[in-house]
């Protein structure tokens, strides 16, 4: 059984969300880095929230 199976519905429907936004994450700096405007600042910003995301969704597969 793979380990998104076995989450509850409440710890899936957060993984799920976490997903969507680590998507939405890695959509906006694909995207950023096309645009000279784009700072480092805000890259910075994106990765280390995306790093955090990533975390968090580990931590929920890992409690399962």
């Amino acid at each position: 059984m793979s380990q998104e199976r076995e989450l509850s519905g409440a710890m899936k429907s957060r993984l799920e969300a976490l997903q969507t936004r680590h998507a939405q994450i890695c959509r906006r700096l694909d995207e950023a880095y096309k645009h000279p405007a784009f700072t480092d600042s805000e890259a910075r910003r994106l990765k280390t929230e995306k790093l955090r995301l990533k975390d968090e969704m580990e931590e929920l597969r890992q409690a399962s």
